[in-house]
């Protein structure tokens, strides 16, 4: 069950870093395409020592192409519209009235 997590984990982390990278959709679709043959050739293995050894490899290759500034959505915390434009905080309500 762990090894299944850390599979969806490494293939999603690699679709990101693939999304970092590309410029466009379509380019990113064929690199996910290429991905996903990757990730499809070595899904038969079921030795625990082999399994490590392809886990620490495909964790040193998002290593080693890691994007030096990562895309992140606008409104997301780090994003170019975060808080902008926020509601102020009400902090008293208003004076009751009576007329």
């Amino acid at each position: 069950m762990a090894s299944k997590q850390v599979v969806c984990s490494l293939y999603r982390r690699s679709l990101k870093l693939a999304l970092d990278w590309a410029v466009h959709r379509y380019i990113w679709r064929g690199q996910a395409l290429y991905i996903r043959s990757l990730f499809e050739a070595n899904k038969h293995v079921r030795e625990p020592r082999q399994q490590k050894a392809l886990f620490q490899e495909a964790e040193a290759l998002l290593e080693k192409w890691k994007h030096p500034d990562p895309y992140k959505p606008p409104t997301a915390p780090g994003g170019s519209k975060y808080e902008r434009n926020i509601p102020p905080p009400i902090l008293d309500p208003p004076p009751h009235m009576t007329l």
